[in-house]
């Protein structure tokens, strides 16, 4: 008599049908976190079960110190974590690779070296976030004047490295790339004449690249999404927002203003893309997306100048709300279709990350906590109409990259170390 249970070389339709729902469920929990803000740009992941209680010592998986300097962000593609840095003695920027699982060393490359260069002192030398495709790994630096972009296979050998524009800023510099089907994307605003240029992944050649309006040093890392029937990449900086077709450059539409300089990246829900900046003067707006040409009249669905806007740290969207956390400490909860206040509280002495979600909590990281002696404070809010913060936790060092979140972990890099959070 045939056995009913379920083998691998024989199985009933039941058990086939379990077997693929288990199998499906563990794939649509897992996720890369392949570039900065993570999957979509935003700062979202879709995986659940993410910690939300941890301390220095307890529920960390590893804990493995960064030689150098740097705030850019880990990235992580399946079991390889990707991070930069600056070793500021000899000035060699350098890019990383870790086992994901143990935080070991795989290699180190040293990218460029390169006298520093002048910088705000919250910037480093080692801002940008990399990304990858899961065949090569993006790096961006400043060389001298120059921008350098260079791409890296999972081995650690150089398959080409190209300066596709210069830079100029007395705040130093930052331009993450983006990736959007065979191009890298990164943006050059700066205080010179500015551009958006997309290379070839395969080989760096460029294959457009696009002048900048009012040549204004900004920071702002665009994002990509599909709007009204058009693939749109959207980003602020040098005095407007804009929004571009990726594939070729060409622009959509823009809004001028709402101030000068951007480094915070825009959010989008569906309906609206959602703004927060800090300098010279603070606002929050939401934009409809949907217009052509100069829509700075017609598209602005509410605009609100605020001192509790964000400057650097990038904001969420989750359900009907909108989640700025200024630089200063505080956190305000917007109503996203309204722009209406819901709560704004004050929660930490200074932010320079920028807020993750997962599994419908918003993670906070703050480098300094309400006390000067707390460093590396995470605050888990649960979004909705009044502030409910679900968990504190801290890591005794300053923190300013942003979170990734990948696999069930959480990874935050701290001013000397990169620590694995979770099981």
């Amino acid at each position: 008599m045939m056995s009913t249970r379920c083998s691998f070389f024989f199985l009933p339709s039941r058990c086939v049908v379990i077997l693929l729902a288990a199998l499906l469920s563990c794939t649509a929990m897992a996720e890369n976190w392949p570039g900065w803000r993570g999957p979509r740009g935003d700062g979202t992941s879709e995986e659940k079960q993410i910690p939300t209680q941890w301390s220095a010592t307890e529920n960390i998986a590893w804990k493995v110190a960064v030689p150098g300097i740097g705030h850019s962000s880990p990235i992580i593609w399946q079991d390889h974590l990707f991070l930069t840095t600056c070793i500021t003695d000899t000035g060699d920027r350098q890019l990383l690779a870790l086992d994901r699982k143990t935080g070991q060393s795989l290699w180190t490359q040293t990218v460029l070296t390169s006298p520093l260069e002048g910088k705000h002192k919250l910037n480093s030398y080692a801002s940008s976030t990399p990304a990858t495709d899961g065949k090569l790994v993006y790096v961006s630096f400043l060389q001298g004047k120059e921008m350098c972009i260079a791409a890296y296979d999972f081995e650690g050998k150089q398959k080409w490295m190209v300066k596709p524009g210069t830079f100029s800023s007395v705040h130093g510099y930052c331009a993450s790339p983006i990736l959007y089907k065979d191009t890298v994307i990164i943006n050059g605003d700066h205080d010179g004449p500015g551009y958006i240029v997309a290379l070839e992944a395969a080989t760096g050649k460029t294959r457009w690249k696009i002048n900048r309006d009012h040549n204004t040093r900004s920071y702002c890392t665009p994002i990509i999404r599909d709007i009204g029937g058009r693939t749109q990449m959207i980003l602020a900086g040098s005095k407007h927002v804009a929004s571009y077709d990726p594939n070729d450059g060409s622009r959509h539409w823009k809004v001028e203003g709402p101030t000068q300089q951007y480094v915070a990246s825009l959010v989008y829900n569906g309906d609206l893309l959602f703004l927060t900046c800090g300098f010279p003067t603070q606002h929050v707006m939401a934009i409809r997306p949907d217009g052509k040409g100069d829509v700075t009249q017609t598209h602005v669905a509410w605009h609100h100048p605020t001192k509790d806007a964000a400057y650097v740290p990038s904001p969420i969207v989750v359900g009907p709300y909108f989640i700025v956390i200024d630089d200063f400490g505080t956190v305000t909860c917007y109503e996203a279709k309204s722009g209406d206040t819901v709560w704004s509280e004050k929660l930490a002495r200074h932010y320079s990350a920028s807020i993750v979600l997962a599994d419908g909590l918003a993670y906070c990281l703050a480098d300094e906590g309400t006390q000067r002696s707390e460093s590396g404070v995470m605050t888990i809010i649960k979004p909705g109409p009044k502030l409910e913060i679900i968990a504190t936790s801290k890591l005794d060092e300053p923190a300013y990259g942003s979170p990734a979140i990948s696999q069930g972990q959480i990874f935050i890099r701290t001013e000397k170390h990169l620590f694995c959070i979770g099981k």
